[in-house]
């Protein structure tokens, strides 16, 4: 199974209220103002349906929303156009990264980097991002913490029901991956339709990710506690990385 496929057309139903795309915007930005970064050209990898990109595409002349579903892509570019952002949408694998230009800001959200399992294609990944990044430019991106993956998620099981979605979703860690089986019924007229996704989430240390950053070539200049402190602590569960080249 595919991830986010099916999936894109209830994804903003299912994580409205769990995210403040404003409020990260605003970190984001903040963090820019701070370090200086033109704002010019905005990349946003791993978009999904655009919610971050939007936000933080009204400070930026040109935007760029990366994302591997063209079902995520086609949401994410009506919401672009809608909000009369200048932004280029393009189907393409993070760590496969070819977009032949440079940007001052590269943001990749949601955990989206836990999704990348395998260690060759993380280095892959963090190394395009460098290539593709002005030598005086941010790259933001978040993880879900092995905390959270062990701990808070770990071999457990959740439901959902709203009338119009119902969903169960199953979990399961095997070494280092944290395996998320989810089955949907949508609600489409008086019958609701049954479809299945299978995500997979790698569990990373802040040390490991940290020592491939320095390799490749970034400083971290800051980690925030899920947008908001720089204090992680053993229970944070989303780490937010912002970096800059060690030039």
């Amino acid at each position: 199974m595919e991830c986010y496929n099916k999936f894109a057309n209830i994804y903003d139903e299912l994580i409205h209220g769990d995210v403040d795309y404003g409020f990260w915007s605003e970190v984001i930005i903040n963090l820019c103002n701070r370090e200086g970064v033109t704002k010019k050209d905005y990349l946003d990898l791993a978009c999904g349906t655009g919610n971050l990109t939007v936000e933080i595409g009204k400070s930026f002349k040109s935007t760029t929303a990366v994302d591997l579903s063209e079902e995520m892509l086609s949401v994410a570019s009506d919401k672009l156009r809608t909000s009369r952002i200048r932004a280029k949408v393009v189907c393409q694998n993070i760590s496969e990264l070819n977009l032949r230009k440079k940007f001052d800001l590269i943001t990749c959200a949601l955990d989206s980097t836990n999704y990348i399992l395998d260690e060759e294609a993380l280095m892959n990944y963090f190394d395009s991002v460098y290539n593709h990044l002005n030598d005086e430019g941010l790259f933001v991106f978040d993880v879900n913490s092995a905390y959270k993956l062990r701990e808070v998620l770990g071999n457990n099981i959740f439901n959902y029901d709203d009338d119009k979605v119902v969903y169960i979703w199953e979990n399961e860690v095997e070494d280092s991956v944290l395996n998320m089986y989810l089955t949907f019924f949508v609600k489409e007229g008086q019958v609701y339709k049954r479809f299945d996704e299978h995500h997979r989430e790698r569990i990373y240390t802040e040390e490991f990710l940290e020592r491939i950053l320095s390799n490749i070539g970034f400083k971290v200049i800051e980690k925030l506690d899920d947008y908001k402190e720089n204090n992680i602590t053993i229970n944070t569960e989303r780490i937010v990385y912002v970096l800059k080249k060690n030039i």
